[in-house]
């Protein structure tokens, strides 16, 4: 199901404890389903006007990247986990389910320091996803290229007679190969096989007579052997594809056939190995990427809540979860904030759930929504 968040700060008229006990009291008040958190960014460095106006520009762009690099991992994490048939797990950033890490975020003052310029963190924030997304694709391509591997060989083995590989069908004594005689192997569809074995002995001369074993059948058709002498081959296959007979090339070798078998087990092997790696370093780059996405979007609440509010920073960033009567207490929440009633009705403001991308010019405060999955 998938799990979203409304992030939104709020003026501070008196003090930031002073407005969160009151939000307290109205969800308390009015028995919301939805708990409110307290989005803890700290006092990040502002930088001049200028900066943070430019750096708002790249804000949106920089945040769909690092959001759609979390999707892709969590969809590749879905995938290998239903092709390997093992039960999904629920993710975590640091042993800390992605929720709750969220709604009791500390920022990260070793790995990003705070008197770091904005531009500084948010350059560092993408250069680090950019490089997991780059490995990510190297992976996948590893794992994809053996899977592909796999299939081709697969489909040889399990498409019809006309086409698959024949060397898992065909024992050693099936075939005799002297000085003058060869084994043909010909592809007879099953309403022929009647057809076949009342002709193939004078498709050409020299046929060793009663020498045609069938040795496996499809849903299409039937694989039969056939002995004739050498100087005639050429000729029998003319007649066999005339009379709608196909003669396949073929050469047994043990050999080649335990060298088939041990390629194709390697490959399952290098599958299964790649597959239960690729997931775990899924698991673990999740976990990143979503702790890298969350300082972004406090760096980004921060940035346009200057901008909206000035300086110093006076406002109180929250979290909530939502559901369906979250635009409800949303509102009631900005109105217990601000001491009125400056939203616009939902046909006014289109409907849906305030501050979403196309509306954030239609109430003075600072949003924005996380999609989680």
């Amino acid at each position: 199901m998938a799990s979203r968040y409304w992030v939104v700060s709020l003026p501070v008229q008196n003090s930031a404890s002073s407005l969160w006990n009151r939000l307290q009291e109205k969800i308390s008040k009015h028995s919301f389903d939805t708990p409110l958190y307290r989005f803890n960014i700290p006092n990040l460095r502002v930088g001049t006007l200028d900066s943070l106006l430019s750096l708002s520009d790249d804000l949106l762009k920089s945040n769909n990247f690092v959001e759609g690099v979390s999707h892709k991992i969590r969809r590749q994490i879905e995938e290998l986990e239903r092709v390997s048939g093992v039960e999904s797990s629920a993710l975590t950033v640091d042993g800390v389910p992605v929720d709750s890490y969220l709604t009791r975020f500390v920022w990260d003052e070793a790995k990003y320091p705070t008197m770091s310029p904005l531009k500084e963190v948010i350059d560092s924030i993408h250069g680090q996803v950019a490089k997991i997304e780059d490995d990510l694709k190297v992976r996948v391509a590893e794992y994809n290229n053996v899977r592909s591997q796999l299939n081709a060989i697969n489909r040889k083995q399990s498409g019809s007679l006309a086409v698959r590989d024949l060397s898992s069908l065909v024992k050693s004594e099936d075939i005799i190969v002297s000085e003058h005689l060869v084994t043909l192997l010909a592809i007879v569809p099953k309403y022929s096989q009647k057809d076949w074995l009342s002709s193939y002995e004078t498709l050409t001369n020299y046929v060793v007579p009663r020498s045609s074993k069938k040795l496996f059948e499809d849903n299409e058709y039937a694989l039969y052997s056939v002995t004739l002498f050498n100087r005639v081959a050429d000729n029998f296959r003319t007649s066999a594809r005339e009379k709608g007979f196909q003669i396949r090339d073929f050469e047994y070798s043990s050999e080649a056939q335990e060298s088939r078998k041990q390629e194709l087990e390697k490959l399952v092997q290098d599958q299964e190995n790649l597959r239960a790696s690729l997931l775990q370093w899924c698991y673990a780059s999740y976990g990143e990427v979503f702790s890298s996405w969350m300082h972004f979007c406090a760096v980004r609440d921060f940035a346009e809540s200057i901008l909206r509010y000035g300086l110093p920073p006076n406002f109180l960033p929250l979290l909530q979860k939502l559901r369906r009567k979250s635009v409800q207490s949303l509102k009631d929440y900005a109105t217990v904030a601000t001491g009125n009633t400056f939203w616009k009705t939902d046909d006014e403001a289109g409907g849906g759930v305030p501050g979403l991308a196309g509306d954030a010019d239609a109430h003075p405060y600072v949003s924005f929504t996380i999609n989680l999955v």
